[in-house]
């Protein structure tokens, strides 16, 4: 063989080694290998038919195996013809800052305030942190239009609420019904309007200073009394002497709250006395000494009674009024042509007019003289009759 074939068919081999090289590097991810088989290819000689043939076999089945590139996240790779992207980058998390009072310059905003002032901003600083209970007396209901939030959603909803009003001496604080009721024990929108004058205790919420005012919440108040009232060690047991504050006043019933519980009474737990309209003897703000009578920490309930805190007139009553006798008595009500008086002693005597007597002529307030007639011990009721008026 002449010497230059020779060298011809060695510089062949070497071309078919050198890019062989080069495929098996580029598998393993070298970089360095492709860019020193780069020049080498540039000066070898040109390749036969059969050796290109051979190459490209060599370069289809390293490409088959070759994983993506990890050095480079943002390239792409064709693996098995099919287009591999870097993964995409997760979103940052967006932080929302809540604004609140302790973002603002509350000493330069307090500089210029009375001591009346100062001292009404403290407590109510203090209740906002430590959600402690403050009181106060309601002067007024008015329509407000607060974020609520539904608690079968999640949601915040804007809604427009019946709201109390308490001012102690400046700061207006606002009770949103939403906030007024325990859960499931929800009432009336007109009861907060007959609740002006009542005192509850509330705890504030959230405090716009710049604007001078709050919003409260009675729920989270009565609450905090229930769980007071459940771990003390008296005050649990039938009969147990308690206080109670009027909230408000119907004709036939009377709304009070007691140890965190919201009581509705009627007449007959109220006075031993027949009252035709409530509001005639209580009123919002009134504190009543009550008896228990019912007590539920479970079931959430407690119960109450007012006139059994003083003894029941009825008792001895037929030897302080015996039957035949002559009293002076003031009338209380009517009812089913029946005419209730009481007497100086708040017994009760359930009348009927004599016949020469017409009910026009007699009214709610009247003083009259009555006679007894009878007495029902197992209703605990006496019956007598008008003979005049006094």
């Amino acid at each position: 063989m002449p010497p230059r074939k020779k060298k011809d068919e060695q510089l062949e081999m070497n071309t078919e080694v050198t890019e062989t090289f080069a495929v098996d590097s580029s598998s393993a991810g070298n970089e360095t290998a492709k860019k020193t088989a780069e020049p080498k290819k540039r000066t070898t000689a040109k390749k036969t038919t059969s050796t290109t043939k051979k190459s490209a076999t060599a370069k289809t089945e390293g490409s088959a195996s070759t994983p993506p590139d990890s050095s480079d996240s943002g390239a792409k790779a064709n693996v098995g013809n099919q287009l591999l992207l870097p993964p995409p980058e997760k979103p940052k998390a967006v932080q929302v800052h809540k604004k609140t009072i302790f973002g603002l310059n509350l000493n330069e905003l307090d500089r210029d305030l009375s001591a009346e002032q100062q001292q009404e901003w403290s407590a109510i600083y203090a209740s906002y942190r430590a959600k402690s209970m403050l009181s106060g007396t309601v002067i007024g209901a008015d329509q407000n239009t607060f974020n609520v939030m539904n608690r079968e959603s999640g949601e915040n909803e804007r809604k427009t609420l019946s709201s109390l009003i308490i001012i102690d001496y400046r700061v207006k604080v606002l009770i949103p019904e939403s906030e007024m009721w325990a859960p499931g024990e929800e009432r009336p929108s007109h009861v907060l309007r007959n609740m002006v004058g009542s005192k509850i205790d509330y705890v504030i919420l959230e405090i716009d200073r710049e604007g001078e005012c709050a919003i409260g919440s009675r729920r989270l108040a009565l609450a905090t009394k229930r769980h007071y009232f459940s771990t003390a060690r008296t005050g649990h047991n039938e009969n147990d002497p308690l206080t109670c504050q009027v909230l408000a006043v119907g004709p036939k019933r009377c709304l009070v709250e007691c140890n965190g519980y919201d009581i509705s009474l009627s007449q007959k737990w109220l006075s031993y006395t027949a009252i035709p309209d409530l509001r005639t003897k209580y009123r919002p703000g009134q504190e009543l000494p009550c008896l228990l009578k019912e007590y539920d920490k479970d079931a959430g309930k407690l119960f109450v009674s007012v006139k059994e805190v003083n003894p029941n007139p009825f008792i001895g009553a037929d030897i302080r009024h015996p039957i035949g006798s002559r009293r002076q008595a003031v009338i209380s009500g009517k009812y089913a042509g029946g005419v209730f008086c009481t007497l100086p002693d708040d017994t009760t005597c359930l009348c009927l007019y004599s016949a020469q007597h017409d009910d026009g002529n007699f009214s709610i307030g009247d003083g009259v003289i009555i006679v007894i007639r009878q007495y029902e011990y197992d209703r605990q009721l006496i019956f007598g009759r008008i003979l005049a008026k006094w």
